[in-house]
């Protein structure tokens, strides 16, 4: 690095999920220095970031969201440029059933994250640019369609609860201290590294499964739900976008079309030839939720305007994409369940 460059590293928290890791590669290929901060488990989850282990620019580091102190310690190590916090407990479903520990991780997390780089700031005299993964979950009941920046908030779960938290104490901690702190208010954007719990990924692994005649249906809760689905690089180009402007600011991030589950159904089950899939896709009780987000659409003109963003990858091409990528799993462990029968 020569004396006139300017050094860019990022600490990105959750970077093992699916965003964490796409943004990790966006980064890597802009030449920063990337800190993926994990949790102290005994088997860490780096599906998505195992090729990411051995590249001369990446380094992960032990930290939690449930630990002030340790989130302090992983910024001195990494001294970063930008922080993008996007560790949470990330499935709204679940978020009924350990509300306290979502909203410990996915609200205060966020205020011991903006207090950690607050402190750093303050010893250091560094100036670090700093990322909240807001949601769509946040605007829930849908006041206004599509959503914008602008439209008032009605969470329906606890997710989206705590999310809201973690967005307003990102605005207040900006306007309180002089901050740059964005919060990225995004639609639901997915990939082929997404979770198997979501519901698109337990559809596309669904269908290939029913193809190589391991499952003969998907169980899944309610099919009339509308969502704004985008591609989870394109997003991810977003949340950098944002901390390359001269000021902080909130930005919502979606297509601005809507389709229900059923018309995802429709097209991941086309991929494998199917186009009546009233057999194969059970509807399961357990997979209702106590309070239902109908819709879900959302306005991203101001992103479009100051960023200059807009998505690349259409649902039909998303589809494509996720259920090739579950064929060429699911052909290998098809492959391994047969062998092992032998």
């Amino acid at each position: 690095m020569t004396n006139t460059q300017v050094r860019k590293c990022a600490l990105i928290t959750g970077v093992n999920g699916m965003d964490g890791s796409h943004l990790a590669d966006l980064l890597l290929e802009k030449g920063y220095e990337v800190y993926g901060l994990e949790r102290r488990t005994s088997k860490p989850n780096r599906s998505n970031t195992a090729h990411l282990e051995a590249h001369p620019n990446f380094t992960f580091i032990i930290g939690d969201l449930g630990d002030q102190n340790s989130l302090l310690r992983a910024l001195n190590q990494s001294e970063p440029t930008e922080v993008y916090n996007l560790a949470a407990q990330s499935f709204v479903g679940s978020s009924w059933m350990i509300p306290e520990q979502t909203g410990n991780i996915n609200g205060l997390g966020v205020l011991r994250m903006l207090e950690a780089i607050r402190e750093y700031q303050e010893n250091t005299s560094e100036n670090v640019k700093f990322y909240q993964a807001a949601t769509s979950e946040m605007f829930g009941k849908m006041v206004e369609n599509p959503a914008k920046e602008t439209t008032p908030f009605y969470p329906r779960s606890p997710y989206g609860v705590a999310k809201l938290y973690g967005y307003w104490i990102t605005k207040n901690y900006r306007e309180s201290y002089g901050m740059f702190a964005c919060s990225g208010i995004l639609f639901n954007h997915e990939s082929e590294r997404r979770g198997i719990e979501f519901v698109t990924r337990k559809i596309t692994d669904g269908v290939t499964k029913i193809k190589l005649g391991l499952e003969d249906h998907i169980s899944l809760g309610n099919l009339d739900s509308y969502r704004d689905w985008g591609y989870a690089p394109d997003y991810v180009e977003g949340m950098w976008l944002m901390l390359q402007q001269d000021e902080p600011d909130d930005f919502v991030l979606a297509t601005g079309d809507a389709y229900s589950i059923r018309e995802f159904l429709d097209l991941a089950f086309k991929e494998i030839g199917i186009t009546d899939w009233s057999d194969y896709v059970k509807q399961d009780p357990r997979f209702m939720r106590p309070a239902e987000v109908d819709v879900l659409r959302g306005d991203a003109t101001k992103a479009q305007k100051i960023l200059n963003w807009k998505p690349k990858v259409n649902l039909a091409e998303m589809v494509k994409i996720m259920v090739a990528e579950d064929l060429k799993r699911n052909t290998i462990l098809s492959y391994q369940l047969s062998r092992s029968e032998e």
